[in-house]
């Protein structure tokens, strides 16, 4: 029974740690797995931010084609109203799905700003619809709707913590009113 006692501190040692061991296991499992949840789901809102800004970016540019038809536009490929309206159609049947996933997985201040720049593409669009011939009014849209979109990429950037992306403002040429 003597040599018992004189192993039970080395016995009791081993056990302490070897649950350590184990405690410290487990929680670097939960504090790895975590992290990779954590990065899948970062990973998910990245892609359903990018989808949303594609659809709402082929409806923007659907629209500067109509308006050059118009005369509001310098964009150099004009497309009149009814050729297209199945494209806008089309772009909106694929921004539905798009949207929905944004308000699932986006965060309030991203959804919010989507809000903000969804609202001026459909004042564009409005605009358009009426027939307006108004370059300095159309002008002022898309001035809107660049500050709208550069706001929703900023909100996607802060909730992801990327870096500072371009503003991507830069100069087009002034239109040319043909007479």
């Amino acid at each position: 029974m003597s040599a018992f006692i004189q192993q039970l501190p080395a016995l009791i040692g081993v056990v302490i740690g070897a649950l350590g061991s184990y405690l410290a296991i487990v929680r670097g499992d939960r504090a790895r797995f975590h992290r990779e949840q954590t990065a899948r789901w970062e990973e998910r809102r990245l892609a359903v931010y990018g989808d949303y800004a594609r659809c709402l970016k082929k409806t923007i540019t659907l629209t500067y084609r109509v308006a050059a038809h118009l005369g509001n536009d310098p964009h150099p490929h004009p497309l009149s109203p009814d050729e297209a309206a199945p494209l806008l159609a089309e772009a909106a049947d694929a921004g539905d799905p798009a949207g929905e996933a944004l308000l699932l997985l986006g965060t309030p201040e991203v959804v919010e700003k989507a809000r903000a720049w969804v609202v001026i593409v459909m004042e564009m669009e409005r605009f358009l619809n009426e027939g307006t011939r108004d370059p300095e009014a159309w002008q002022a849209l898309l001035e809107r709707q660049r500050v709208g979109r550069q706001g929703y990429y900023a909100a996607v950037r802060d909730d992801l913590a990327l870096p500072t992306g371009h503003p991507a403002t830069w100069q087009v040429p002034p239109l040319r009113i043909r007479t």
